[in-house]
């Protein structure tokens, strides 16, 4: 009977359901029946009862139960200790509208719904600049539409600290590994969502040592299920030392580097930040170099030869070397025989 009532709402996943329940008792105020809330939901009270308590635990909120006429009710407990919400103001509101459209390749159709009408919700009454008036476009963007079960389950994980189990499809050979993980932030880099975590060991072994921590692209997540197991969040960690110092996303002995740029790319470049201590000298003629401390080679040779003859890699050595190798073959693969 469970699953039976669990799949009236086969499009709901089970993170969504607790957003959706939290903002039902969190909006309305009032009392609802454990019947009209399944209902609600298009699951069994069993589950609903099981969200109940995430919610509890998940948000530490008080969530008062009632029994009349031998009927079950809810109602969400204002806490007065932490005061009175306060309206957004205009600007406020046009800059989450703005956020919004910048972002929501990213979010995918069931996010995007919540987000829409937390905003309109919390815009009611103000007189705010229109979310027609924000765009965004990409091109060669992932459709994260299939994967907002994936995304919601990450939430809740993170929002209870809990180890997952993770089914993961690598990009490079297409090997399907499963581990555990304790998921430390989600993120996002040229307009891809990366899960940033720490290994878990497996349940009834001890951890074996590690060379590295899994990045997923959250994409290539095939499943991922939230176990009953906690963890402490890391003291150590630190997001923006471990990610933001350096060029590249994935990370390998850093090097330092240094680039020439002319034409275009040399106003482009130098409007940018490409690592946090790096340099940019510009000369007379119009041409500059940038130097930066990179932390990824492969990413590193692809993005200079995105620039075209507009672009000299100067130093290290070791990497102009290999560059020059991979220019021959690029060349040989476009030569044609007249």
């Amino acid at each position: 009977m469970t699953e039976l009532a669990d799949k009236l709402n086969p499009y709901g996943s089970y993170g969504t359901k607790v957003v959706s329940l939290f903002a039902r008792l969190l909006f309305s105020r009032q009392s609802h029946s454990l019947t009209d809330l399944a209902r609600m939901l298009g699951c069994s009270k069993q589950t609903v009862l099981r969200l109940i308590e995430d919610i509890k635990k998940g948000y530490g909120v008080e969530i008062e139960e009632r029994l009349i006429d031998r009927r079950k009710y809810f109602k969400l407990i204002k806490n007065m200790d932490k005061g009175q919400a306060l309206p957004l103001t205009s600007e406020e509101l046009a800059t989450l509208r703005m956020c919004k459209s910048f972002t929501e390749h990213l979010l995918g159709p069931g996010m995007l719904k919540n987000l829409s009408t937390a905003i309109e919700k919390s815009g009611a009454g103000t007189d705010a600049v229109a979310a027609d008036h924000f765009s965004s476009f990409q091109f060669g963007r992932i459709d994260y539409t299939p994967h907002q079960e994936v995304i919601q389950n990450v939430v809740q994980a993170m929002q209870q600290k809990r180890i997952c189990e993770v089914v993961y499809k690598a990009g490079h050979d297409n090997g399907i590994k499963q581990f555990f993980i304790k998921p430390l932030r989600l993120f996002t880099f040229k307009d891809t969502l990366y899960l940033c975590t720490q290994l878990a060991r497996r349940p009834g072994e001890r951890l074996k040592p590690k060379l590295f921590d899994p990045l997923l692209a959250l994409h290539r997540i095939q499943s991922l299920s939230i176990t009953e197991r906690f963890f402490e969040y890391p003291k150590n960690f630190d997001f923006d030392k471990l990610f933001k110092n350096e060029f590249g996303l994935m990370k390998e002995k850093p090097f330092n580097a240094e680039v020439e740029f002319s034409g275009w790319a040399a106003t482009y470049v130098s409007e940018r930040v490409w690592s946090i201590d790096q340099k940019i000298i510009r000369e007379v003629d119009g041409k500059v170099f940038l130097k930066l401390k990179v932390s990824s080679e492969a990413e590193f040779i692809s993005w200079i030869l995105s620039f075209g003859s507009v672009a000299m890699l100067k130093s290290p050595k070791i990497v102009l070397r290999r560059l020059q190798r991979l220019l021959v073959s690029i060349n040989a693969k476009y030569h044609v025989i007249a």
